[in-house]
């Protein structure tokens, strides 16, 4: 039997993608914000997904949403929003989301769950943070966990993510109960200055998104997210794993039926001239001088990916790297194959949220690792699932605030982005529809 394991904070699923390649069943996902819950519950259709905050939520009301009775839970996993943490920015140790990391002790010590992870911004370690996290170490300690010691700061890069992004992670477990060992690198990062012997070079900006047509060629892409085409070129062995070529790919999680023949999560963005010149006229792996965006190098990784701030904070969009050979900034699919999500995993259509929702993730080859590595402490084998699942309603991707608030019947949260058009969103949905009826037709193809 697969362990079990329940997504805190639980944004888009980058932690449920990882978790569930190295053997769990995520059979819950705790995420306040709808829209993050609809796109969840597109990728993840099985998992029971709870649409609201951790505050007040009972271990017995996630229980009744998974469906798991009292059956033991194996890890609780997620990241409290990270805004008050940040080194990014004002930092403050009275900001209100710090209570939300308490609440994530309650909830593991609810469960009762024999592990834990806990992930953050390398923020949390450094200067006046480290308060925070000495004392988030005693509230487990508390409630009868202890944490691994030294806690680490682990670097996507070095676990097969083409892009350097640091995020502390906390590794604990019951009291008796053996602690997971954090996991080992598994490759260098393509741009290391003192790569570690014995380990592959890990993959680059060009591998990861090289095969990708330019959305550019692609008119729909103006109006939408999805357009069929077969031009994609031959992949590396990273792009060949991001698009499911082989069994492998799927590593221990379900394989997905999903239409590969796709570009998915790829709307456009419509540069002015001026931009493009600008962008064309900027070195790789140098930042052009005027919009301060990063050009990607093909040899080599991308900066950290970022989510820009959310609704109540303005809704600022984090600046999108440059691509190394289009003069444009890269589209959300792009974003996602350099945070290790394969192409069956679509992100929401408007490329704000899509943005955000790769932005607010952890990749999905670091979460892998982690996961690997509690499965160990576990001592269960881990094991392929037989058989396979549907993609949710394409019609999840498409949803704005307020329509996703009222599909899952919860208050709007207050935002100031919330903008697209109706037009503009009736002619997705349109398009949309119409390939679902042509894929009918066409017996499923």
């Amino acid at each position: 039997m697969r362990p079990i394991g329940i997504d805190l904070f639980a944004g888009a699923g980058g932690m449920s993608l990882g978790f569930e390649q190295a053997g769990f069943d995520v059979v819950a996902a705790v995420e306040i914000d709808p829209v993050h819950c609809a796109v969840h519950k597109f990728n993840f259709p099985e998992t029971a997904v709870i649409p609201r905050s951790v505050v007040g939520l009972s271990a017995s009301e996630i229980r009744v949403a998974a469906g798991i009775g009292d059956r033991p839970v194996d890890c609780v996993f997620g990241g409290p929003p990270c805004q008050g943490f940040s080194m990014i920015g004002q930092r403050a140790l009275d900001d209100p989301r710090n209570s939300l990391v308490l609440e994530f002790v309650r909830i593991v010590a609810e469960l009762d769950a024999r592990t834990f992870v806990f992930e953050n911004v390398k923020g949390l370690t450094v200067g006046k943070h480290k308060a925070v996290l000495e004392e988030l170490v005693r509230a487990f300690d508390e409630v009868g966990y202890e944490v691994r010691f030294p806690w680490h700061v682990l670097n996507a890069a070095n676990y097969g993510t083409p892009q350097q992004r640091q995020r502390l992670i906390l590794l604990g477990a019951k009291k008796g109960q053996t602690l997971p060992n954090y996991p080992m690198p598994t490759t260098n990062a393509a741009d290391a200055r003192k790569p570690m012997p014995g380990l592959p070079s890990g993959p680059t900006c060009g591998d990861a998104i090289g095969d990708i047509p330019d959305a550019d060629r692609f008119p729909t892409l103006i109006e939408t997210d999805c357009v069929k085409t077969s031009a994609f070129k031959k992949p590396s062995p990273y792009a060949a794993e991001m698009r499911c070529l082989t069994n492998d790919a799927w590593h221990y999680g379900y394989v997905r039926n999903w239409q590969p023949g796709f570009l998915t999560s790829s709307a456009r963005t419509i540069h002015t001239e001026i931009s493009r010149r600008r962008f064309s006229e900027t070195v790789p792996g140098t930042v052009e001088p005027i919009s301060r965006f990063l050009k990607l190098s093909p040899t080599g990784l991308a900066n950290t990916l970022r989510a820009g701030t959310d609704g109540a904070r303005g809704a600022f969009t984090s600046p999108r790297p440059i691509h190394f050979a289009a003069d444009r900034c890269i589209t959300v699919r792009e974003m996602a194959r350099l945070h290790g999500f394969p192409d069956w995993f679509r992100l929401q259509a408007t490329k704000w949220h899509g943005a955000r929702q790769i932005g607010n993730a952890v990749p999905a080859p670091l979460a892998r690792a982690i996961g690997q590595a509690v499965v160990a402490a576990l001592g269960v084998a881990p094991t392929r699932p037989e058989r396979s699942i549907s993609l949710g309603d394409p019609s999840l991707l498409y949803m704005e605030m307020s329509e996703a608030a009222e599909h899952f019947g919860v208050p709007k949260p207050s935002s100031k982005r919330d903008r697209k058009s109706g037009a503009t969103k009736r002619k997705q949905h349109e398009i949309e529809e119409m390939r679902l009826k042509l894929k009918v037709v066409n017996g499923g193809r």
